[in-house]
């Protein structure tokens, strides 16, 4: 090993390769494509997943199952305790509410209210769905609870 040698040719900014720009910069002429075929030619490339000829493996593989996954509602989650934070007594919790205050963010099919912590203050909860024991803390603290229709 000749110590000379280990940081020839290696530049922090290498310059980009110029093709195509005359038989004097050393990638002239044919641009480094070849003489003659498909590849020399404009408007040639191989489409995705192609391997030279042989069955895919997208192909080689068996396909199995289906998924009803992109069909399910999205659910919104909010916890009493979230109210209890971000909201005063006496206010009305809605959709429309939660997004002013930054809450309910995203595409959403659904709002529910889950139990979660403690609720102190007076609320008007509207959402789609509640929890048993959602519903339980916000009558309790003299809350009312209006449903939402799906639509």
């Amino acid at each position: 090993m000749i110590l000379d040698d280990v940081h020839r040719e290696i530049h922090r900014r290498r310059k980009r390769k110029r093709i195509g720009r005359g038989r004097g910069s050393g990638h002239g002429k044919t641009a480094g494509r070849g003489q003659n075929g498909y590849y020399s030619r404009a408007g040639s490339s191989k489409r995705l997943g192609f391997e030279g000829g042989q069955m895919p493996l997208a192909r080689r593989i068996a396909k199995r199952g289906f998924s009803n996954a992109r069909f399910a509602t999205t659910v919104l989650i909010f916890n009493v305790s979230t109210f209890e934070k971000a909201f005063e007594a006496g206010q009305t919790v809605s959709p429309e509410s939660l997004a002013e205050k930054g809450l309910a963010k995203g595409r959403y099919d659904v709002i529910k209210v889950l139990g979660n912590g403690q609720l102190a203050k007076k609320l008007t909860v509207r959402a789609h769905r509640f929890s048993a024991s959602a519903e339980e803390k916000i009558l309790a603290a003299g809350g009312t609870v209006e449903r939402i229709p799906v639509a």
